[in-house]
């Protein structure tokens, strides 16, 4: 989420318009004429966008974002010029610049960028923690496994995370597919290269394909500038395709294409796009059904069906319950900033009892809403409300 924006340029009427815009869109904007006022302020202020003039009155902005990237490095740089050449944009880009506009640019160009920024860090963000609550040496504390199913299943996902054959994984919502997902990422020979994901069911169908291969300039009404897709931005990585049912049959044949072989075009383009990405995928449907029902191509459910892996419900793997529902109460207690809370002797039997249709993600919530409801340190049976 992008909370602080740093503005440097010389013209005052061009910081007046973006201090102004992106102030009444809620962020908390800081303003500076040149190169040494903008290295003041990355000094002090935690920064997570900059926007930067590429002409500054006593250096180039791109002195900004080469300190900009030295001094934090997950601070998204977008670069604005009236003097725009091919060679500045590729210098910018390499030196760490997230975009490039070219002056004059209207207000919905600013406000696309910026929430493209604001995309792109939440992406980073989101490895970096995965990297370190599933990737890193303390796995199995986090990875709630007690029950031999799922010990059986941590096992199989480190074996499996090493190549780069697609996985599907398949279970019932709530089960927790995307968690294994990551973790198949976080343990692979690709942890250190992006973790993209794709929402299938939440994407309208107008829009997939230019979410999954990108867009050139002027592709369709609206399309003011390049766009790069999942694909694109998955490149050397990983790509989690959730709910891939949910994908409409008429794309579904390009979509294959760019998994066999590794290349694409992105909407309105004409030149492939050549990525090295690995897929993993997530459906809480039958696929065999899906096939059948004609929704679904069956030579991408076998090009995506590589290594299956079934995750079970949480009522076939009752050992796990009582650790996840210590797991999520001592989170939200210590997110909500409140005393750590425990189980008493009865509450533990209801909760394993308990049949848990909404699995995980039911479970989770039934601990928020404990915290937050302020019950006491011992929790008993009666305030569970469940059955």
């Amino acid at each position: 989420m992008i909370q602080n924006i740093l503005i440097v340029d010389d013209e005052p009427l061009m910081r007046q318009f973006l201090e102004q815009a992106l102030t009444r869109k809620g962020y908390v904007v800081h303003v500076a004429e040149n190169v040494k006022q903008a290295y003041g302020f990355l000094a002090k202020e935690p920064l997570d966008l900059i926007l930067t003039d590429m002409k500054l009155p006593d250096a180039s902005g791109l002195e900004v974002v080469k300190r900009a990237k030295e001094v934090c490095g997950q601070v998204a740089v977008i670069v604005m010029t009236a003097f725009g050449t091919v060679e500045n944009a590729v210098e910018a880009m390499q030196l760490g610049a997230l975009n490039y506009l070219l002056k004059p640019f209207t207000l919905d160009v600013l406000l696309a960028t910026v929430k493209k920024a604001e995309e792109h860090l939440a992406l980073v963000h989101e490895n970096v923690y995965l990297r370190e609550e599933i990737g890193n040496k303390r796995t199995s504390k986090k990875f709630i496994a007690q029950s031999p199913v799922m010990s059986r299943l941590l096992e199989e996902i480190k074996a499996i995370a090493k190549s780069n054959a697609s996985v599907l994984i398949h279970g019932e919502s709530g089960t927790g597919k995307e968690v294994v997902a990551a973790a198949i990422h976080a343990h692979s020979l690709r942890s250190t290269n992006p973790y993209i994901r794709v929402n299938c069911a939440a994407i309208p169908d107008t829009l997939i394909e230019s979410e999954f291969f990108g867009h050139e300039k002027g592709a369709f009404t609206g399309a003011s500038t390049k766009r790069l897709g999942r694909f694109e931005l998955a490149d050397k990585g990983t790509l989690l395709l959730d709910e891939v049912t949910e994908i409409p049959i008429g794309l579904q044949p390009k979509l294959l294409r760019a998994i066999q072989e590794k290349e694409f075009e992105r909407v309105g383009g004409t030149r492939p796009t050549t990525v090295d990405v690995r897929i993993i995928s997530t459906s809480n449907r039958n696929l065999q059904e899906a096939i059948e029902q004609k929704i679904f191509r069956e030579d991408l459910f076998y090009r995506l069906n590589v290594v299956p892996l079934y995750l079970p419900p949480l009522r076939e793997r009752k050992e796990d319950i009582v650790p996840l529902s210590m797991h999520y109460l001592e989170k939200f207690c210590l997110e909500n900033r409140q005393p750590l809370k425990t189980f008493a002797s009865d509450a533990m039997k209801t909760l394993e009892a308990y049949h848990w249709p909404g699995n995980i993600r039911e479970l989770a919530n039934l601990m928020e809403r404990i915290v937050v409801r302020q019950t006491p340190a011992v929790i008993t049976s009666a305030h569970l409300d469940i059955r």
